[in-house]
């Protein structure tokens, strides 16, 4: 089963009050003034990568759209927003019937983006498209923040596993969005069961210290742990002496012990110990698991150790100390009526200190050199060029209300190994830079 097809919800019964407050009341003076019904084009798109990034990675898409159907506003809600006096009747009426129907146009999960890009069009009236910002952006900001983390891991990793452990450094509910967001990134498990349930990612988890302290000897603890889950199980070594726990963890389990994992030390220098010893005591297909507070540097740091495996905890689900995108939400083009056929008129706000946008509804596609491989992010507004008209880079998410693009979890992750390979190769650089393709307006 694969629950990226059902269209689960969210965990709450909706997600309309994952809402600032002055989309609301924006939208009850548009109602006032007459312009609510004006067609209207949104565009999210970040100003600039995190210091140091090369390019950021697209991802919390297929949860937008589980949000977007589930943007409903029961009774429940509306009284909650009548008693505090937010709204007046009028409004509270309108968003009683609140549906989502217009377009929604976006970079598929698991793409790259670049300063400028237009990640994700949201175009219908005013009124219904208003209301979407603080959630959309709330869920690709988290995700995209995650991903792009677990992207720069995946590239140090060079292939080897990447174990997400994190659930115990955030938010409940995070936890999830980060497990399924470090999997779209290059992750090939977490230890949470819940993303495992609700997204089909797989999952694994043998013991911690206390499992091994709760026992009279650490012989006793790997004895159990044996018992109850095979030779292949991981034993944890370092609760004492890693040398003394190898030797007794391949006299318990025997030549075909699945992993050991260590968590603490100087991973470098046991990891090269610990093949050693494995090696010398027949255990020779016998992995090497590293945890201990990994982030994308010490994963590098690793490569020409005997490592067979990464848990990365708290560093992956903080976005490895950029646990947001910045991107924002901006109208950029709407209609002088709510006339059906009115053309649309790009509007920018003008600003000073770096926040000034280009107005105009976006097309997006990706110049590419001799090769193959991409050299510039081509952003227009105008009619679109014959090269590029094959090669935009958004694709349709949302039709008339109706979700159109939902999709497994593993095609997002195929997508993303699919867009690294046609990067330049300094986009797998860890060192401090800037964006590895340039945003071109034409």
């Amino acid at each position: 089963m694969n629950t990226a097809d059902l269209g689960l919800p969210v965990d709450v019964p909706s997600t309309a009050l994952f809402t600032d407050q002055y989309e609301l009341t924006m939208l009850q003076a548009a109602l006032r003034s007459g312009t609510a019904e004006r067609r209207s084009v949104f565009e999210v798109f970040t100003r600039r990568l995190p210091e140091g990034r090369r390019y950021g990675v697209v991802a919390g898409t297929g949860r937008v759209l589980d949000a977007v159907e589930n943007f409903r506003f029961d009774e429940t809600i509306l009284g909650f927003l009548r008693e505090r006096g937010i709204l007046d009747e009028r409004t509270l009426d309108w968003l009683a019937g609140y549906r989502f129907r217009g377009d929604i146009w976006g970079y598929p999960e698991g793409e790259v983006y670049f300063p400028g890009s237009p990640i994700m069009r949201v175009e219908g009236t005013f009124a219904e498209a208003v209301l979407l910002e603080t959630v959309i952006l709330s869920i690709l900001n988290h995700d995209s923040a995650v991903a792009a983390a677990a992207s720069r891991m995946a590239v140090a990793a060079g292939g080897r596993p990447l174990i997400e452990m994190g659930a115990r450094r955030t938010h409940e509910l995070a936890a999830v969005a980060a497990s399924r967001s470090a999997y779209v990134g290059g992750f090939h498990s977490t230890s949470d069961l819940a993303a495992g349930f609700r997204y089909n990612i797989p999952t694994v988890g043998t013991s911690a210290h206390s499992f091994t302290l709760l026992h009279d000897s650490e012989r006793d603890a790997f004895q159990a742990q044996v018992d109850a889950l095979g030779s292949g199980t991981t034993l944890l070594v370092d609760t004492f002496d890693v040398t003394e726990a190898v030797r007794t963890a391949v006299e318990v389990a025997g030549p075909g012990l699945g992993a050991v994992r260590i968590d603490s030390g100087d991973l470098l220098l046991l990891a090269h110990r610990v093949r050693q010893q494995l090696d010398e005591l027949g255990a020779r297909d016998t992995r090497i698991v590293v945890t201990s507070d990994l982030d994308e540097y010490a994963i590098a740091s690793l490569a020409a150790a005997p490592v067979d495996a990464y848990g990365v905890g708290t560093q992956l689900v903080t976005g490895s100390g950029h646990p947001t995108c910045s991107m924002v939400y901006k109208l950029v083009a709407r209609a002088d009526s709510d006339a059906a056929d009115a053309p649309l008129r790009p509007v920018a706000k003008k600003s000073m200190g770096g926040k000034a946008s280009l107005g105009g509804r976006k097309w997006s596609a990706r110049r590419l050199d001799e090769h193959g491989v991409a050299e510039a992010e081509i952003v227009g507004t105008g009619p679109v060029p014959a090269e590029y008209a094959e090669r935009q880079l958004a694709v349709p998410l949302v039709r008339g209300g109706e979700v159109v693009a939902r999709e497994p979890l593993d095609a997002a992750r195929e997508r993303h190994i699919a867009a690294l390979a046609g990067l330049p190769m300094s986009a797998m650089q860890l060192s401090r830079g800037e964006a590895v393709l340039p945003t071109e307006q034409v």
